[in-house]
């Protein structure tokens, strides 16, 4: 049984984020928010906290429908499109954040400005995507499911 309060929270918190990015690359082009120390950090806080709960969403629902348990991010992605949930092409593109999440982790002290303005102009749309997949599963899913 998929947590409802897990999926909505982990939904708002990447929608709530990538919001809050658009409006920021918005106010800013790249000129003058490479020197803006307040916007970097904004950004990769942001895009960290919208890969983590991209990445547990993901986890949940593959744990939950029975798809195995997933060794690590990318596999998550990989699990989410053998069940289905994700189509192919779009898994394939949306992989890389698996090994974007860790950069901005793992090594935080490589990460650019010029790479995350490149994020915001360029690979925001994934996650809204990516919410748009899992409501369209869940509502495919919820409408199988006998009523009790």
């Amino acid at each position: 049984m998929y947590n409802e309060a897990l999926i909505a929270e982990r939904l708002a918190i990447i929608q709530n984020s990538v919001k809050r990015l658009k409006a920021l690359q918005a106010q800013l082009p790249r000129d003058q928010f490479v020197k803006n120390e307040d916007a970097i950090d904004i950004t990769e806080n942001r895009l960290r906290r919208a890969l983590e709960a991209l990445f547990d969403l993901g986890r949940h629902l593959v744990v939950k429908s029975g798809l195995g348990v997933p060794q690590d991010y990318r596999s998550v992605i990989e699990k989410l499109k053998e069940g289905q949930i994700l189509p192919a092409d779009f898994a394939q593109k949306i992989i890389s954040m698996a090994g974007y999440r860790n950069r901005l982790i793992h090594e935080y002290n490589k990460v650019t400005p010029e790479e995350l303005y490149e994020i915001l102009e360029k690979r925001l749309g994934d996650f809204t995507l990516f919410c748009r997949y899992i409501v369209s599963y869940l509502e495919r899913t919820s409408e199988r499911q006998p009523v009790e």
